[in-house]
């Protein structure tokens, strides 16, 4: 009873606001207040005020209002930890190993780091070197690596 009371009084004030802007010749902003002060008298009309406030009073209603903000903050929780891990147990597996085939052996060094510190490899080696010489550093990346 007290709502529907506000809300009407609510209403006709602002109609009465849209009057005095009609008055000054602003028929647009008249208009436009018209039509917000006519809100509030059609939410009383179709009930939704009177649900309102039986459910503002309710303590089951609150109850259920925690419960859903419980349920949200779980979902947000999860999808924020989600984004964080990168997905599913089966996904992080497979991007890992998609990640451990695409990275060379040499590519953690920094390209431009080579002035800072000294060259580990001699600067040339002779080309009299035979062949099987050069098949020795391919064994000996490919035994780093285990195949």
């Amino acid at each position: 009873m007290i709502a529907e009371t506000v809300c009407s009084a609510v209403s006709a004030a602002g109609l009465g606001i849209a009057a005095v802007t009609a008055y000054r010749k602003r028929f647009l902003s008249a208009a436009r207040l018209a039509a917000y002060s006519l809100v509030p008298v059609g939410l009383v009309l179709t009930g939704v005020v009177g649900w309102a406030a039986d459910t503002a009073f309710s303590l089951k209603a609150w109850v259920g209002f925690g419960v859903l903000g419980v349920a949200w903050l779980g979902f947000m929780t999860t999808r924020a930890i989600e984004r964080r891990t990168g997905g599913t147990r089966k996904e992080r597996k497979a991007a890992k190993a998609a990640q451990r085939e695409a990275v060379a052996p040499a590519a953690s060094a920094p390209s431009l780091g080579g002035a800072a510190r000294p060259a580990a490899k001699p600067a040339a080696k002779p080309k009299a070197a035979s062949a099987g010489e050069d098949f020795s550093d391919i064994e000996a990346i490919l035994k780093k690596h285990g195949i």
